[in-house]
C-alpha cells in the first residue's frame, strides 16, 4: 500500500499515523522493522498514538501504544 505521507521513505509522525490508521499487515511489519532498527521511533509512535487514548474505536492506535510500552520495558 502506498501511503500518502510516506513518499519520501521516512517515518515522520504523519507517515506513522497513516501506516497505523490505514495500513495492512505488511505495512505494520515494515514499521515494526523500522522501530527495531531505530528505537527512537518509539517516541514518535507514542506521540502519534497518545491523542487516541480516550477513543475506544481506535484499536489500531491502542495496539501500537501497547507495543511501545512493551518494547520500552525490554530496553
Amino acid at each position: 500500500m502506498i501511503h500518502r505521507h510516506l513518499n519520501h521513505g521516512r517515518y515522520t509522525p504523519a507517515a506513522i499515523d497513516d501506516v497505523i490508521g490505514r495500513g495492512r499487515w505488511r505495512d505494520w511489519t515494515e514499521l515494526r522493522l523500522a522501530v527495531l532498527a531505530d528505537p527512537s521511533l518509539l517516541d514518535v509512535v507514542e506521540r502519534v498514538c497518545r491523542p487516541y487514548r480516550a477513543d475506544p474505536r481506535a484499536q489500531r492506535h491502542h495496539f501500537w501504544m501497547r507495543y511501545v510500552k512493551e518494547h520500552r520495558s525490554l530496553a
